[in-house]
């Protein structure tokens, strides 16, 4: 694949490109900050918390020498440097400045431990890739241990070509599932996400029925709008191991939203019977219940929600309640609950977005204004504040706002039949004028 230029449905910058069958459009599915789909899982490696805000800040590892909030990389390197590691009161375990890494990566038993030591524990990434590196020069070039142990190395640095070149030299030394997913990772990171999948179903090939390597493409494909693959592997990985929690919460999701939130209801029942017991699987079961016209039990699932909720997820609860109010007609519900989701986390872009088309139904134009704009503000690529900023324009009047708007709202969601009346009529009124 070109590093210039990118086909439809190649590229994880620019997903709303797939062309792949039951791709889901932002009107039908809500897309997530950086315009995906919004999955039924939180995946390990993505960023939790909105750019340039607090939140972020405060989850920005302490001890790592990263700007990047927790993921499953630095979040569980920095999990490792906890008190439970032994420490001395006067000074650090290990000085690692005063080591002679020459003389330990002749001693390969110790060499691998006082790696995994300074890459995870003391998150010295150069000087874990220096041992790593003369270690691997002791053994010849031919342990691939070592050489997984320098991609990973490379890969923290931000040198993926470095890190391609190490995996590749180690699954030619030995087959190993994690090796096979590190070089997807380092493809996926590169922007290439078709050779991701071909590296996948390569090992498929050495490792049939590996769920981890079924996930993978499952993800990619999801991250794609290519759904009808998704969940066609989705599917594959539940055969191989029923009880995947990934695989039936995106499978539910996607019954969710293709307008089947009776057969939703069953696949998060059975997380439910599993032991999944947390404010999210709660809130998809009211959903799903409101959906399904089962009304007795919307309420108690939506108040077992709140009675679990963290701060994180708190918002999210509030508003889909909100949206609950919506369905029954009970608009001054609505606004209390959204107003709440507010409350609990004052950059929800959704809150903020409904609140505005709220207040310009009561014939508020300057609160729904401020609404839209802020919601807008936040989460750029969703359509919908856009669209309804260009509505509130046009309704006052101000045509080069309007025009602004729907154009941006386009951007967002190029097939939006609505937002492209409203431009259709505004080209009609310039031309008038």
């Amino acid at each position: 694949m070109s590093g210039s230029r990118t086909g439809p449905g190649t590229s994880l910058k620019k997903p709303g490109t797939s062309t792949g069958h039951g791709a889901p459009t932002p009107g039908v599915r809500p897309m997530s900050q950086s315009g995906r789909p919004v999955s039924g899982f939180v995946r390990p490696g993505t960023q939790s918390g909105r750019p340039g805000t607090m939140e972020q800040a405060i989850r920005t590892p302490r001890t790592a020498q990263t700007a990047r909030p927790v993921t499953s990389a630095s979040g569980r390197h920095v999990r490792l440097g906890t008190a439970s590691m032994l420490s001395q009161p006067d000074g650090p375990f290990i000085n690692i400045a005063k080591l002679n890494l020459s003389k330990y990566a002749q001693r390969q038993n110790l060499a691998k431990v006082l790696f995994e030591y300074i890459f995870h524990h003391e998150n010295d990434v150069r000087n874990a890739l220096e041992l790593a590196a003369k270690a691997t020069e002791e053994c010849q070039f031919k342990d691939w241990w070592w050489k997984v142990q320098l991609a990973k190395s490379y890969y923290r640095l931000g040198m993926y070509r470095d890190a391609e070149r190490q995996l590749k030299s180690a699954l030619r030394d030995q087959d190993v599932v994690d090796t096979y997913l590190y070089l997807c990772k380092v493809y996926r990171r590169l922007d290439q996400p078709m050779t991701a999948v071909e590296v996948y179903k390569k090992a498929l090939e050495k490792f049939p029925g590996e769920t981890t390597l079924l996930t993978g493409i499952a993800r990619i494909h999801e991250e794609l709008n290519d759904m009808t693959n998704a969940v066609k592997l989705y599917k594959d990985v539940l055969h191989y191991d029923n009880t995947h929690v990934e695989a039936i919460a995106c499978i539910a999701t996607h019954h969710f939203y293709t307008d089947q939130p009776e057969i939703a209801l069953r696949f998060y029942r059975r997380l439910l019977q599993m032991g999944v017991y947390n404010a999210e699987l709660f809130t998809n079961l009211g959903l799903c219940c409101f959906f399904a016209q089962q009304y007795d039990m919307t309420l108690n699932c939506f108040e077992r929600a709140l009675a679990l909720a963290s701060d994180e997820n708190m918002a999210d609860v509030w508003y889909n309640i909100g949206h609950v109010a919506v369905g029954i007609g009970d608009i001054q519900l609505a606004y209390q609950c959204f107003r709440l989701a507010l409350a609990s986390n004052n950059d929800h872009a959704e809150a903020y977005n409904n609140l505005g088309v709220l207040e310009m139904r009561k014939g508020h134009t300057e609160q729904a204004r401020a609404f839209l704009q802020a919601a807008a503000s936040l989460a750029p690529h969703m359509y919908e504040p856009h669209y309804n900023h260009g509505l509130l324009s046009l309704k006052i009047g101000d045509l080069q706002s309007s025009h602004s708007s729907i154009t941006n709202s386009l951007e967002g969601y190029p097939d939006h039949s609505d937002s492209k009346d409203v431009l259709n009529q505004l080209k009609e009124d310039f031309a008038a004028l």
